[in-house]
């Protein structure tokens, strides 16, 4: 009886993949260098570190090893010989975070030809893509070659490390899905340093073409909404963006507006709410076909915003204004805000997860000299997205993160097992788990 074929996004075959595909990776090292440890085995091992959210699941598979002749790194992670942190890090410092990219995008397409897509798909019949930065690592002394600086008042020089790191987002849907990030870094021949802006640009142009026309709709802070970067969606790409947009940084564009409004220009539309407590009183205001800029060659852009007030009292709870390419109109107004709202979700439910539920984002796992700590950032982000594939797909690890509650305590438990019992496979460890906590299974 054969080995029953494992579905193309489970933790199994997905290690095996990665372990194939990582063993193309380009490998720097001399002939007659020791090459015991390979490529794969060093970026298997530091996934795994991520993966289980645990800086000493390595020392642990070690000492199981020793033991017992037998560890979790390989049977779930697919490492052949388990090298030293060191080591780890050397293997990783040559090769460029661009290399992982495509690891990615076998996640998404593996994704939309199981029609799991389509979850984020909104009601705007688009695929949302919220883009912000982050910073993940801040030092007065540690320092590499892609390392930003800045001075603070004082004149103490700070080294730190930022990206852009989009994700599928969906109102009202808890998961994100992350893309590959775009580091910020110093560029060659440039005498500014980079900026959010400029990656945003070199995202787009490196990965946009995985999508088709009219297919996704960008979303992004105050900062996005300038003339180049709308007009490089709009026009290049031809893809929808929602920004928001703020008067105080776009004085001729709000210009505009005022005079349209005296003329009673400006559409309407009002709605009560009940949020559980008490009733608000949600007013939409829209306008068509506005200059983006004070200038004769402006990009004629659609505006909208929501204002949220408290019904007794007029406080105002909420108030945010927006540009769009979408068409506006009052039966559709209501979706854009949704859909422009949900871009919160890439600081609350990605950057801030990533900081403050286990992944440690912000430490610094290593710099060297070359690439080591985007390359690093990058694979703990990847670990992120598959966690966030078996939560929508695998059937195991739902009932278990259901049972167990908290994602702290799903992941102290895989700790705890790896640590001190060695199992054959993924499948294996999620059985162990649900027997012993006694969850009825559920015959396929």
């Amino acid at each position: 009886m054969g080995i029953p074929m494992q579905p193309p996004l489970s933790l199994q075959a997905l290690m095996q993949r990665y372990r194939e595909r990582w063993s193309t990776l380009p490998d720097s090292r001399k002939p007659n260098n020791n090459q015991r440890y390979t490529i794969a085995d060093g970026v298997l091992s530091a996934f795994g570190v991520f993966f289980m959210q645990s800086p000493s699941f390595l020392a642990h598979q070690r000492l199981l090893q020793r033991h017992k002749g037998r560890n979790n790194a390989r049977s779930l992670f697919q490492v052949t010989e388990i090298s030293s942190d060191t080591q780890i890090r050397n293997l990783l410092d040559p090769l460029s975070h661009a290399e992982f990219a495509a690891d990615f995008w076998y996640v998404l397409e593996e994704l939309r030809q199981q029609q799991q897509l389509l979850r984020f798909r909104n009601a705007l019949d688009t695929y949302a893509i919220a883009l912000d930065g982050v910073h993940f690592f801040s030092s007065e002394k540690i320092s590499c070659p892609q390392c930003l600086t800045r001075t603070n008042r004082a004149g103490v020089e700070h080294f730190y490390h930022s990206a852009v790191t989009p994700v599928f987002v969906k109102p009202e849907t808890a998961q994100v899905l992350p893309l590959p990030p775009e580091f910020i870094v110093p560029q060659d021949g440039q005498e500014k340093q980079d900026c959010e802006r400029n990656a945003s640009k070199r995202w787009l142009e490196r990965h946009q073409g995985h999508f088709p026309a009219h297919s996704v709709t960008y979303l992004g802070d105050d900062l996005y909404a300038n003339q180049p970067l709308c007009q490089l969606l709009s026009e290049t790409y031809r893809q929808f963006f929602i920004f928001v947009c703020k008067p105080e940084s776009h004085e001729g564009l709000y210009q505009w507006l005022d005079f349209l409004d005296k003329n009673g220009a400006i559409e309407t539309l009002a709605q009560r709410h009940w949020n559980g407590k008490r009733g608000e009183l949600w007013s939409y205001r829209f306008a068509l076909q506005v200059p983006l800029r004070n200038s004769n060659d402006a990009l004629q852009i659609n505006w909208f915003e929501l204002v949220i007030t408290d019904e007794k009292t007029g406080e105002v709870r909420y108030h945010n204004s927006f540009i769009t390419n979408h068409p506006v109109t009052a039966a559709n107004v209501v979706s854009l805000v949704q859909v422009g709202r949900a871009r919160w979700k890439v600081e609350n439910e990605n950057n801030n997860t990533l900081k403050t539920k286990g992944y440690h984002f912000e430490h610094n796992f290593g710099h060297g000299s070359h690439d080591l700590a985007n390359v690093l950032a990058t694979l703990n982000i990847l670990a992120f997205l598959l966690h966030t594939v078996q939560e929508l797909l695998t059937p195991a690890y739902q009932r278990l993160r259901q049972a167990l509650g908290a994602r702290k305590t799903f992941f102290n438990d895989l700790r705890t097992l790896t640590r001190y019992m060695v199992f054959d496979s993924w499948d294996d460890l999620f059985r162990f788990m649900e027997e012993g906590l006694e969850i009825a299974l559920v015959p396929p």
